[in-house]
C-alpha cells in the first residue's frame, strides 16, 4: 500500500541520513599540521655546506653621508597644493605633511632615536641563506622559582619590531608596571623578512608560511621548545601558520586581529541576516554595533581602504619605486596608515589626528626604519607573495587553528571579526575580549591594555594546563 511505500522511503531517508551524520561524526579526521616550509633564500644557487648557525649582536648605525643625503632630499621636496577642506579623506593632507617635513628637518633627533632602539639588545642570525634581525630582551629579574616565558612578537606592514619598544617592558617587568609578577616573559621580536634590518629574500614565493618557517628555526635556535606568539596585521598571519606548524611547541596563539579568509555559507547568511537575529548566528550587541550596516561598515569600508593592497599585490616594484626614492613620499604613504587604521574618524582631521595617540618621534622612527634599510620595495611585495593566488586559495587557509588562542578585539580595527567567526578558524579560543579604546597598531597605541590581555589570556593557559599535548 503507499502509506507501507511512503514509511519504507521515509526510513530509507532516515538510514541514509544516519549513514551520513554517522560518517561525519566518525570521519573527521585529526587534521595534520601545516608542513615545515625548508626554502632557501639567499642569493643565486644554494651552497652545499650547512648553514652557519652562529647569532651575533647588531647595533642600528647611520653613516653621515645616509643623513646628509636624507636631509638633501628633504630640502628639495616638491609639495603639491590639497583640495579646499579635503582633510585626510583623499590621503595625506600636504599642509600637515609639510609640518611633519620641517619638524623631521629642525627637530627630530635621530641620534637619540638610534640610542633608544638600541637600548633592547638586538642580534642577527643566518636562517635558510638569509639574515634574520631580532630584538631579545630578558626580564630584569625574576621572583623566586619563577622561569620567563618566551613570547614571540611579530609586527606586520607598514609597522616594524619598532612597534613593541612600549609594550616590552611591560611583559619583561610586568611588576614594576602594577601588573603582578605571576607571569614574566623573554620578548622576541624579530623583523619579517624584507622589513627593517632582516634581509630581503631574493628569490620568489617568500610567503607568511616561509616567515613562520623562518621564526620557528630562530626559537628552536635560540633554545625554546615551548612558546608563546602574539600578532596583529602580518604577524597574525604568520604566528598563525607558526600554530599550524608547531601545535606541540606553541603553548598559546594571542592575537590582536583575527582575520578569516575562509568564508562559509553560514557566514555569507550571517552579513544579510545578522543585523536582525543576532542570537541565531552568536552575534554579541558590540559585534552588531561594529559591523553593521554591512555595506557601510564591511563592503564600502574595504573598497576605500584596500587601494594600497590591490597594488602592493600586483606590482610593487613599480608603486615601490618612488618611496625608495623620496623620503617624503616614504612618509605620505605610512602616515595615512597611522591615521585612517588608528581611527577612520580621523580622515575628518586637518592633521589626520596623528599626534592624538602617536608623537611624531614614534612615527618618524617606524618611517626612519623604512628609509634606512631601503625595505619599504621588499616589504610591500609580501602582499603579492601572500595574494597573487587569491584569498581562500592556500593550504593554511583550510586547516583550522588547535592552540589556546587570546583574541584581543580593538574597536578601531578596520574589520571587525566576531567570535562566532573566529570560532570556526581557531578551535580553541579561551579568551575573546572587546577592547575599551583602540585601533589596528594596538602595542604601540594602547600598550598597557594589550599586556594586560596577554597576561590574562596566558594565565588561562597556565592555569587550565591547556596546552598540553592532547
Amino acid at each position: 500500500s503507499c502509506s507501507a511505500l511512503a514509511g519504507i522511503m521515509l526510513l530509507e531517508v532516515f538510514l541514509v541520513l544516519g549513514a551520513v551524520i554517522i560518517y561525519f561524526l566518525f570521519s573527521k579526521k585529526k587534521e595534520e599540521p601545516l608542513p615545515f616550509k625548508e626554502g632557501w633564500w639567499g642569493r643565486g644557487q644554494k651552497p652545499d655546506t650547512e648553514e652557519d648557525a652562529t647569532v651575533w649582536p647588531f647595533k642600528v648605525e647611520t653613516t653621515e653621508e645616509e643623513l646628509s643625503d636624507l636631509f638633501r632630499r628633504l630640502d628639495q621636496a616638491r609639495f603639491t597644493e590639497p583640495l579646499e577642506n579635503s582633510c585626510f579623506h583623499y590621503g595625506v593632507n600636504s599642509v600637515y605633511l609639510r609640518k611633519v617635513v620641517s619638524y623631521w628637518k629642525n627637530q627630530f633627533n635621530w641620534k637619540k632615536q638610534v640610542e633608544v632602539l638600541n637600548k633592547y639588545p638586538q642580534f642577527k642570525t643566518k636562517i635558510q641563506g638569509i639574515d634574520i634581525h631580532f630584538v631579545h630582551v630578558k626580564p630584569p629579574r625574576l621572583p623566586e622559582g619563577q622561569a620567563a616565558k618566551p613570547l614571540l612578537m611579530v609586527h606586520g606592514w607598514p609597522g616594524s619590531f619598532y612597534e613593541f619598544y612600549k609594550i616590552i617592558p611591560l611583559l619583561t617587568d610586568p611588576a614594576s608596571h602594577g601588573l603582578g609578577d605571576e607571569h614574566v616573559f623573554e620578548v622576541i621580536c624579530p623583523s619579517i623578512p624584507g622589513y627593517g634590518f632582516s634581509e630581503a629574500p631574493h628569490k620568489e614565493g617568500f610567503n607568511s608560511v616561509s616567515a613562520a618557517s623562518i621564526f620557528y628555526e630562530l626559537m628552536l635556535r635560540l633554545g625554546f621548545n615551548e612558546f608563546y606568539a602574539q600578532g596583529g596585521d602580518w604577524g597574525w598571519l604568520i604566528c598563525t601558520n607558526l600554530a599550524q606548524i608547531a601545535p606541540d611547541r606553541m603553548k598559546g596563539l594571542h592575537l590582536n586581529l583575527a582575520f578569516v579568509t575562509n568564508m562559509g555559507f553560514t557566514h555569507l547568511l550571517s552579513v544579510l541576516l545578522g543585523r536582525y537575529l543576532p542570537g541565531l548566528f552568536g552575534f554579541r550587541d558590540e559585534d552588531v554595533r561594529r559591523m553593521f550596516p554591512f555595506l557601510e561598515k564591511g563592503l564600502y569600508r574595504i573598497l576605500l581602504e584596500s587601494g594600497y593592497s590591490h597594488i602592493q599585490a600586483t606590482k610593487p616594484d613599480t608603486a615601490g619605486c618612488g618611496l625608495n626614492d623620496s623620503p617624503v613620499g616614504l612618509a605620505a604613504y605610512i602616515l595615512e596608515k597611522f591615521s585612517t587604521w588608528t581611527d577612520l574618524e580621523f580622515r575628518s582631521l586637518e592633521d589626520g589626528g596623528l599626534e592624538r595617540k602617536f608623537n611624531l618621534d614614534d612615527l618618524l622612527t617606524n618611517i626612519m626604519i623604512y628609509w634606512v634599510s631601503g625595505c619599504i620595495v621588499s616589504s610591500m611585495r609580501f602582499y603579492k607573495e601572500n595574494l597573487q593566488k587569491g584569498i581562500g586559495t592556500q593550504k593554511h587557509e583550510r586547516l583550522t587553528v588547535q592552540v589556546p588562542t587570546g583574541v584581543a578585539s580593538f574597536p578601531n580595527e578596520i574589520m571587525h571579526t566576531p567570535r562566532a567567526w573566529a570560532q570556526k578558524k581557531y578551535t580553541n579560543i579561551v579568551s575573546f575580549h572587546f577592547m575599551p579604546r583602540g585601533g589596528h597598531f594596538a602595542a604601540l597605541e594602547e600598550p598597557k591594555l594589550l599586556a594586560e590581555d596577554i597576561l590574562q589570556f596566558v594565565g588561562k593557559v597556565e592555569k587550565g594546563q591547556l596546552w598540553r599535548k592532547k
